[in-house]
């Protein structure tokens, strides 16, 4: 065992036999909790406002169509930026610049010119909405590694899940923001909404200390036993200082990709969000074209797809440390492709009064869904300490290319002529589902062939198969 590993072990000792977790660890649990649903509320806002201007500004299709892709575009850069930066900086300073980031570039777009204004309305959202997407991925790429790094082994799993939860109620929240509020406060009193996010920075600000881990990477022990006396609630004097000081170790983004399967894993996994962003895109429009109603009723019934979908990753962290890792992202990631299909085959079945399609869809979402409440933790823990952020960084910015692949396969599939509005072929509906389907069994190939099983494993010790002399073979375990 090397000395950085000796020392962390000593520190971390009776953090590893904590059996509750304390309420200072609630708090950080509820802080990452709020951290994604607020995030994913600033993130899908705009479908909400975009439905209010298009008539408004008459906009064309690839206008609109630039706004609503321009934040994925962000995404993926913005994941690797912020991953890197928190490895070098801190886990603390970066959640709290990249909150700033979403809030402020959200809260700017009230100011947007109209489409004759000193620049085009259109083009200004989209800027904005680019910037929007650059601090959305880098604050879920850093808030898991915060949250997990306080949390002992035995449930680090469960908790990282756990605060994955309330993502699709973020986008709920903008969809009642815009059926209550819109109507009152008009299209730019809704991006003022998104400045709520600072919130966060104050509740980093005043209640959560840099991750102990990190500390310890960096040679701050002190700061790091202050930490965990935090988390513990325990004077700092009960935890022990390791009586050898370890080398301060480094880490280069370039070093990701000494840790190939690492690498190959995380991004496969990162990807199997394309089918459910494509569906989550296109879902209202889909029900108004499959199910012949009306947008507002198609805006009703998503709200049931995205409960099923809270519902769905709230029963993953009942599964993922019986499980493991790899079983549960198997078994959801399976469920979830199975139901895509069935729902692109049975689009026009009905059983009395209830459309298949409708039921498939909200039976899809509970398990795709939730699929990435594994993907989620999955992706943080398959790297050493020192690189952990930037791994997450780069395995959730590639990602979040589905963001833009998954939407834009559907309409070629579907052959449409524009982008938001599509005159689609409904016989092609299978196939674009069987298209959907597709990204989630690349994820079940990374679970079982190429991924390791991080179930059980300490963060130090995950290091030390990482690290060690035959990482190869040590990270088959």
């Amino acid at each position: 065992m090397t000395l950085a590993a000796e020392g962390a072990s000593i520190m971390l000792e009776r953090l590893e036999q904590q059996r509750r977790l304390t309420s200072n660890q609630w708090k950080l649990i509820i802080t990452g909790n709020l951290a994604d649903l607020l995030d994913f509320f600033d993130f899908f806002l705009i479908g909400y406002v975009l439905a209010f201007i298009t008539k408004e500004w008459q906009l064309t299709y690839w206008q609109g169509a630039v706004i609503l892709l321009s934040s994925g575009i962000g995404a993926v850069p913005g994941a690797f930026f912020w991953g890197w930066v928190a490895d070098k900086i801190g886990r603390r300073k970066v959640f709290i610049l990249t909150a700033l980031n979403v809030a402020l570039a959200t809260g700017i777009m009230a100011l947007t010119p109209g489409q004759n204004g000193w620049i085009k309305g259109w083009l200004f959202l989209a800027v904005f909405r680019l910037l929007v997407g650059i601090g959305n991925a880098g604050l879920y790429a850093v808030d898991m590694p915060l949250v997990q790094e306080f949390m002992p082994t035995k449930k680090r799993g469960w908790v990282g899940a756990l605060i994955t939860t309330l993502l699709p109620a973020g986008s709920m929240l903008g969809g009642v923001a815009g059926w209550l509020l819109a109507p009152i406060i008009g299209w730019r009193g809704m991006f003022l909404l998104g400045l709520v996010p600072i919130v966060l920075v104050l509740m980093v600000r005043y209640w959560v200390p840099e991750s102990p881990r990190w500390l310890m990477q960096k040679g701050r022990h002190e700061e790091a036993r202050q930490s965990l006396a935090w988390a513990l609630m325990v004077d700092p004097k009960e935890i022990d200082l390791p009586t050898t000081g370890p080398e301060v170790e480094k880490g280069s983004w370039w070093e990701l990709f000494k840790y190939p399967r690492s690498v190959i894993a995380g991004c496969l996994v990162g990807l199997t969000q394309t089918g459910g962003v494509g569906l989550g895109l296109w879902g209202a429009t889909l029900f108004v074209l499959v199910l012949r109603i009306s947008p507002a009723d198609a805006a009703f019934l998503m709200i049931f797809v995205n409960m099923a979908a809270i519902v769905g990753r709230f029963s993953v962290t009942a599964l993922i440390e019986p499980l493991g890792r790899r079983g549960t992202g198997t078994l959801y990631c399976a469920a979830a492709a199975a139901l895509m299909v069935l729902a692109g085959y049975l689009h026009h079945v009905v059983l009395g009064s209830v459309s298949v399609f409708f039921v498939l869809v909200m039976a899809q979402n509970f398990f795709g869904s939730a699929a990435y409440s594994v993907a989620g933790p999955y992706m943080t823990e398959i790297w050493p300490t020192r690189l952990r952020a930037s791994g997450m960084g780069l395995a959730y910015g590639v990602g979040n290319s589905g963001k833009i692949v998954g939407p834009l396969g559907l309409a070629l599939i579907l052959g449409a002529n524009d982008l938001i509005k599509p005159a689609a072929n409904l016989d092609s509906l299978g196939l674009a589902f069987v298209y959907f389907a597709s990204w989630y069994v690349l994820g079940i190939i990374a679970y079982w062939f190429i991924g390791f099983e991080t179930k059980g494993r300490s963060f130090e010790e995950i290091d030390a198969a990482l690290t060690g002399p035959s990482p190869v073979k040590a990270r088959v375990v």
